[in-house]
């Protein structure tokens, strides 16, 4: 009964998914056509519109793009934490065997893009971007993954999801890590009461999932002024939330539910939205063959199928693991491409990586191409590779 219920959750994550990178796509392009016609200032009038409350002890009057990337985006981190929670007790993470392989794809995936960024950017002000490459989109490259129906195996489409959770992991604490500054200790303590408070509520069995969620709306604020990325937030209220591995529904799996379809529907299409709102110019065609350009281009092109595939050789040689049941080594060629469509992530790193506002489009620009050329060159080789295995 506990594997009918982990496989229905699956099922919700990988349609929802799929619809939800339609309709991720169809807000990019909305975006860009907004952001190239006389709409393009409104729109960014609209983005920079302040919202909020502000008084001598209580500070919460921001953009609405603020809101968006810090206060939206801390739901979407706590729908990733869910999910990397319930894998790690009772689904493709729970196990070493089941574990090994998606999770050092995914370092190797992340690792080797960074060097790639690093060796054309370092000592220059971009050097800061090496984060970009590192991510994966969830959202898009299951949406594409699920294009091909039965034509691949279902075991290929479980391994890209465990990859993309480890991978979204593995930004949540390169955000938490590089990409905080200014850490205030008062704040974080406060962070750390209201942690704790959440931990004991799991200890005295609270199960009701959504009275974790008053605290989790105060460990937002005290993070979100503490320097460290207020995403974070969501995280670390996921990991506190009760699971199980029996067939009885947990309160992390309810909250999971009441959770995919907004995220998926709602907040990452209008991240989408808010953030390529790029007004295209001709200097921005230098930009995509520029250190930064390139280093984001060949990291998630070449650097993410490279260290995957490289990691899938080394485990399968060494008999750590083997490849997923019934795929090739194109197979895992076609998981890694798609796992270059970084997108989301990648755009969320940018915005956090520079200051600079030319920077942050020439980024915004380079990841919307590479991420369509990952896209669709991932598609076409799995494709190809429909009916052949290893195994």
């Amino acid at each position: 009964m506990s594997q009918l219920i982990n496989l229905n959750v699956f099922k919700d994550f990988f349609k929802s998914s799929n619809a939800g990178g339609i309709l991720l796509f169809i807000c990019v392009i909305l975006s860009l056509l907004i952001a190239n016609s006389p709409l393009a200032i409104s729109l960014q009038e609209f983005l920079d519109l302040k919202v909020g409350y502000e008084s001598a002890s209580i500070h919460l009057n921001y953009s609405i793009l603020l809101w968006i990337n810090d206060g939206l985006m801390a739901i979407f981190f706590l729908l990733v934490g869910l999910e990397i929670k319930r894998e790690i007790v009772e689904g493709e993470l729970s196990s070493p065997k089941k574990a090994s392989l998606p999770i050092l794809c995914a370092v190797g995936g992340a690792i080797v893009p960074a060097i790639i960024y690093l060796g054309l950017n370092a000592g220059q002000t971009t050097s800061s971007g090496w984060g970009i490459p590192m991510a994966t989109d969830i959202a898009f490259a299951l949406a594409v993954i699920n294009l091909l129906g039965n034509r691949i195996p279902s075991s290929l489409k479980i391994f890209l999801a465990a990859l993309a959770i480890v991978d979204d992991l593995i930004a949540i604490l390169v955000i938490a890590f590089f990409y905080s500054s200014g850490i205030e200790v008062s704040y974080l303590m406060y962070a750390g009461i209201g942690l704790v408070v959440l931990i004991l509520m799991n200890r005295f069995n609270v199960l009701n999932p959504y009275l974790y969620l008053i605290p989790g709306v105060f460990i937002w604020y005290f993070i979100h002024h503490s320097g460290i990325h207020a995403t974070i937030a969501g995280v670390l209220v996921a990991m506190t939330l009760p699971t199980n591995d029996t067939n009885l529904e947990s309160p992390l799996e309810r909250l999971e539910h009441a959770l995919v379809k907004p995220v998926n529907f709602i907040i990452i299409p209008l991240f989408a939205f808010a953030n390529t709102n790029i007004t295209l110019e001709s200097t921005m065609v230098s930009g995509l063959i520029s250190d930064l350009g390139l280093g984001i281009a060949l990291g998630l092109l070449l650097g993410k199928p490279v260290g995957i595939l490289l990691v899938s050789y080394i485990c399968t040689k060494l008999r750590v693991s083997s490849l997923p049941e019934g795929s090739s080594w194109g197979h895992i060629l076609g998981v890694g491409l798609l796992a270059g469509i970084g997108f989301t992530m990648s755009i969320f790193i940018a915005i956090l990586s520079f200051n600079d506002p030319t920077n942050i489009a020439e980024a915004k620009l380079s990841i919307l191409i590479t991420s369509l050329i990952a896209g669709i060159v991932g598609y076409l080789v799995l494709r190809s590779n429909q009916g052949k295995s290893v195994n």
